[in-house]
């Protein structure tokens, strides 16, 4: 079910969501409640905390639209709420990249 949510959820971001605060958003993971009453949506986000900050917003202005969607494409006795959270995990394995490759170079 995560799967699926995910894979409509960035079929609609990147087709129909119009909104210039959503800036380049990929979206990286679904979590759905055991109850499906809700889903956070992780999501990985070019550009500055500044520019990351006004993605999320637009993304949670979307989100009503986006559940709607979700209704209409999937056939779910319940449709899930949407939040949207930033996924760090790509920074995170960046900047422990650039860490290693600092090692490297000093100790060589």
């Amino acid at each position: 079910m995560a799967e699926a949510i995910r894979q409509t959820v960035a079929a609609f971001l990147t087709e129909h969501v119009r909104d210039p605060r959503i800036g380049f958003v990929t979206v990286t993971a679904v979590e759905v409640s055991l109850d499906l009453a809700h889903a956070r949506v992780r999501v990985s986000v070019m550009g500055s905390e500044e520019e990351k900050g006004k993605s999320l917003e637009g993304l949670a202005s979307a989100a009503r639209f986006l559940r709607a969607q979700l209704a209409r494409e999937l056939t779910l006795r319940v449709t899930p709420e949407l939040r949207f959270e930033l996924d760090r995990g790509l920074e995170h394995a960046q900047r422990i990249d650039r860490v290693l490759r600092d090692l490297k170079e000093d100790a060589g």
